[in-house]
């Protein structure tokens, strides 16, 4: 299994979690307004008079025949609407219960 972690700011909506449900993955958790600046080229996203908007981020833990068609998607996403700040991470998962 994989745990998708995605990062992403909040004018993108639902529309995270739709692509997740059109990929077949069912389970997530979801953080909303949450801060963070990207570590490439992004804009802070704080919550205050400077730096306005907020993230949100998202956690999946998909099957590892999944996850690939996951990270293109998101990847898709981000070049389509670069100004608005989308990373999505993948790590392997250990254990389940």
């Amino acid at each position: 299994m994989k745990a998708i972690f995605i990062s992403y700011n909040q004018a993108f909506g639902d529309e995270v979690t739709d692509m997740l449900e059109a990929q077949g993955q069912r389970g997530y958790t979801l953080w909303s307004d949450i801060q963070g600046r990207g570590g490439i080229d992004g804009e802070p996203h704080l919550g205050n008079h400077a730096w306005p908007t907020m993230n949100c981020a998202v956690l999946a833990v998909v099957p590892d025949d999944r996850a690939a068609a996951i990270l293109e998607e998101a990847a898709r996403m981000d070049r389509e609407s670069p100004d608005l700040g989308l990373r999505a991470f993948q790590w392997n998962v250990e254990q389940a219960i």
